[in-house]
């Protein structure tokens, strides 16, 4: 127990269980990791020290006394501050925010309180969460654990680094164009975007509600696993949440992977910078040591798909904040302000085209990419891990255009809701940056499990400056 940091969430609750460690310890050493890694990364908006001592106090009376309940009974954790708890006002990373405590917590947080975790921190996300690089004009940027120079990724910035830096095994984050995925890679750390409505988002600020998805980032995707299986399920509180039965994802991490079909895109693949190529060819390798079969495979057209989940978010974003546009405007950072202006003078009928066409090219994909195998493996970066000062573009018409290659792998998935497992290269002693695998809806426990395996050849690592 010498070494909390390395641990999984799913280790770490079992010592807890098994009195190898109290929750206290567990906590108390994940406040001071979480102290230092904001000392490097700027990943916490609000530490939580006292309320989560005394929660784990209570953790370790319950399971003293036999009544400790949960998976993830007296496990610390800390998530993007984006999510509504009963009694405080969420951040959302902007000057802008909700005026009066929450009457309730979001449905992800209240899961995880039934499951027994704690929360020790609220973490630092983008702007309104509408930032792919880390970059926060508002609170300031983030800084990646591996070199505070480059950038974690976002949204889900302040989650990725603490997770990275071993400060705590996992947390939440959402994903509306790229922000789980993204940060996982820059991080060096894996993640789980799930099917669209897997998981309910009641009480998650939202971005993009037709695209928005909450989703776990973690070192271990054991603890993906685990935690998706807290997170999903149905929901009256959002009508979008699926009904369907959740499976048990961990006990499927141990599902063989020896078969599974891996597609190659190579026309997509090949609009990736050739380092990126080198990095998803060396993964593909990987898998199919594994016994993972590769096999040709064809998205429908990606740079319209790209166009259509814009024409879906732009707008979606801009009604969401037309009111704060409208009235507020200059309490926004320039970047966030640009993003949602743009919305607006996109048409109705373009949106609404775009929303219709959805189904279509999730038909088309199903039928077509996915045709002959299982899962398709993309790069999420396009290009090797810029640093913060090369990706500093706060305003005006460039913004697009600098986000639009951040995202170019990310969000034509989130048009079509499909679910994604994001995993870091073998970084042999270099910077970190990741692939995902995509799947067909519903398939998370097939991503997990190939998860599993590929971390018996790369297991996580714990970040620190690179050369320091």
């Amino acid at each position: 127990m010498n070494d909390l940091a390395s641990l999984s969430a799913r280790s770490l609750a079992k010592a807890i269980r098994d009195k190898r460690v109290s929750s206290v310890e567990a906590t108390k050493a994940a406040i001071a990791r979480l102290e230092a890694c904001h000392e490097l990364t700027h990943c916490t908006i609000a530490l939580e020290a006292d309320e989560a001592l005394a929660d784990a106090k209570a953790a370790d009376a319950a399971i003293a006394a036999g009544k400790a309940r949960g998976p993830l009974a007296g496990v610390p954790l800390a998530h993007k501050d984006m999510f509504d708890r009963k009694g405080k006002i969420a951040s959302w990373g902007a000057k802008l925010r909700a005026r009066t405590p929450a009457a309730a917590d979001a449905t992800a947080i209240a899961r995880f309180k039934v499951s027994g975790a704690l929360q020790i921190a609220a973490l630092h996300l983008a702007e309104f969460a509408y930032g792919p690089t880390g970059h926060n004009y508002v609170l300031g940027h983030a800084r990646n654990p591996w070199d505070p120079a480059r950038i974690t990724g976002g949204s889900s910035a302040g989650t990725a680094a603490a997770v990275a830096y071993g400060a705590i095994p996992a947390g939440l984050g959402s994903d509306t164009g790229g922000s789980l995925r993204l940060p996982a890679a820059c991080c060096g750390v894996a993640s789980i975007k799930p099917t669209w409505g897997r998981v309910s988002r009641a009480g998650a600020m939202p971005l993009a509600p037709a695209l928005d998805t909450v989703g776990v980032i973690a070192r271990h995707v054991e603890d993906l696993a685990l935690m998706l299986g807290v997170l999903a399920g149905a929901d009256p509180r959002d009508p979008a949440a699926s009904t369907l039965p959740v499976p048990d994802y961990t006990a499927r991490l141990a599902d063989p992977v020896q078969g599974v079909r891996v597609g190659i895109d190579e026309a997509v693949i090949g609009e990736a910078s050739p380092q990126v190529q080198r990095m998803v060819e060396r993964v593909t390798d990987i898998l199919t040591k594994l016994g993972l079969k590769r096999a040709p495979c064809r998205f429908p057209d990606w740079q319209t798909l790209d166009h259509l989940v814009q024409l879906v978010q732009l707008p979606d974003a801009s009604a969401a904040h037309a009111a704060f546009l409208r009235t507020r405007a200059d309490e926004y950072g320039p970047q966030v302000r640009a993003r949602a202006e743009v919305g607006h003078f996109i048409s109705a009928v373009d949106h609404l085209t775009a929303l219709r066409a959805r189904g279509i090219f999730l038909e088309r994909t199903l039928k077509e990419t996915f045709k002959d195998v299982d899962v398709a493996i993309l790069p999420i970066l396009a290009d090797p891990l810029p640093t913060i000062a090369e990706l500093d573009v706060s305003g005006g018409p460039q913004v697009q255009a600098a986000m639009g290659r951040v995202v170019k792998f990310t969000r034509p998935i989130n048009y079509l809701g499909l679910p994604t497992l994001a995993l870091p290269i073998p970084r042999d002693g270099g910077l970190p940056n990741g692939i995902q695998l995509v799947a067909k809806p519903y398939a998370e426990g097939l991503l997990l499990a190939i998860g599993q395996a590929y971390q018996q050849e790369v297991p996580p690592e714990i970040a620190r400056p690179l050369g320091g």
